[in-house]
């Protein structure tokens, strides 16, 4: 049994290598042509800053490349081993199948406590390191220091949020005032907005808004709006630039981010108000909050619950391989990159459906994961009673 258990094991470990190199050179290639060969092109960026911009990516393209490198592994190792008749040598040799692939389900939980180191921690700091890299060869500065998809109370007595910044165009905005108490008592949400620049003044213009203002009283008053605008201060107007985005933050940052945001929308001591208008005011407060903390949820679950694809694509990737019966690496190829394209799609539509917290989009991330983990353990149950 040792010396299957080791032959398996090195043939799954030799394939793992193989493929996630070169599942990271295609995903690298992809970055490089995208973001780094018009610097080179341009003169931009030396030799030197495209090696440290490369490896700082590889972290990066590791948190997809490690799971469908184990997905194909497994795929073309149990493949080969059910095409040469090994499975049925071994069986009869009265070996189970569960008992026969106990190291590589060992293994794929060991690359699952990789990847989650990876997903919450490395991958995001290179991310940043990356960004900050390619900024300075190019010399961009965002305009009017308001980064994407940040939250910060950086700005005295203002939160900001924007989804998309261009330089001037902004979109998805979302801007919340503090006050003395360092409670939320305002919040606009806009469409769309602009960065306009005064007389050494910087405006945000807002664009088709929403707002919402505390009453006196305790409650929320609703307003909608086709323009605001919001004056920054020149001191103010940089104040954001060193922050990471919410996608960029390691877990540690989006916990401290998701404690901030809940502080920042806890409800301020009122003396003398009613019962009905304290609840009231308290359900206004939550539906608020769930606005700006379910990207950061969307991130946390996202980084969690990616680190467990390694385990779930082994399990489908062993009995597939096993019912496909072929050797033929292109055939184990095609068949990984169809599981991923099925994986994924279930993390891009979480992405996208981030801004409507009322889905819970954040659960969305584990559905592929319970999927395949149990397809797998019936597909396996299934192989290994030989039905």
């Amino acid at each position: 049994m040792k010396t299957l258990h080791r032959y398996l094991l090195g043939q799954v470990l030799a394939s793992l290598l193989m493929t996630v190199a070169v599942f990271t050179f295609v995903l690298l290639l992809g970055n490089v042509l995208n973001e780094i060969l018009a610097l080179m092109v341009s003169g931009q960026a030396t030799l030197g800053g495209l090696a440290g911009a490369i490896g700082l990516l590889v972290p990066f393209v590791l948190v997809f490349a490690l799971p469908m490198g184990m997905l194909t592994a497994a795929l073309l190792v149990f493949g080969r081993f059910s095409a040469d008749q090994e499975l049925t040598a071994v069986r009869a040799s009265g070996i189970s199948l569960v008992a026969l692939i106990t190291p590589i389900l060992l293994l794929s939980l060991l690359l699952c406590g990789v990847s989650a180191w990876i997903n919450m921690d490395v991958a995001p700091r290179c991310r940043v390191a990356y960004k900050q890299l390619i900024a300075q060869m190019s010399a961009k500065v965002t305009g009017a220091g308001l980064p994407e998809e940040v939250y910060d109370k950086d700005v005295p007595h203002y939160m900001f949020y924007i989804g998309r910044n261009d330089g001037k165009l902004l979109k998805n905005v979302t801007i919340c005032h503090i006050d003395k108490n360092d409670s939320i008592d305002s919040k606009i949400d806009a469409e769309s907005g602009e960065i306009v620049h005064t007389n050494g003044t910087v405006y945000v213009n807002l664009y088709n808004l929403i707002s919402w203002d505390r009453m006196d009283s305790g409650s929320w008053r609703q307003g909608t709006n086709s323009f605001g605008q919001l004056e920054l201060k020149p001191n103010e107007s940089h104040a954001l630039d060193d922050k990471p985005q919410v996608s960029d933050m390691t877990f540690r940052q989006l916990q401290e981010q998701l404690r901030e945001l809940n502080r920042a929308f806890s409800l301020p001591h009122q003396a003398n108000v009613k019962p009905a208008d304290l609840h009231k005011e308290l359900r206004q407060l939550n539906e608020m909050k769930k606005d700006v903390t379910t990207v950061v949820l969307v991130q946390m679950h996202r980084q969690v619950a990616c680190a467990f694809a390694c385990f779930g694509f082994t399990l489908v990737g062993i009995p597939l391989g096993i019912r496909a019966h072929r050797r033929e690496t292109n055939i184990g190829i095609v068949m990984a990159l169809i599981l991923v394209l099925i994986y994924y799609s279930f993390m891009i539509i979480a992405q996208s459906l981030q801004t409507h917290p009322e889905l819970t989009p954040y659960l969305i991330f584990w559905l592929p994961n319970f999927l395949f983990q149990i397809v797998g353990a019936a597909m396996l149950w299934r192989v290994n009673k030989g039905v």
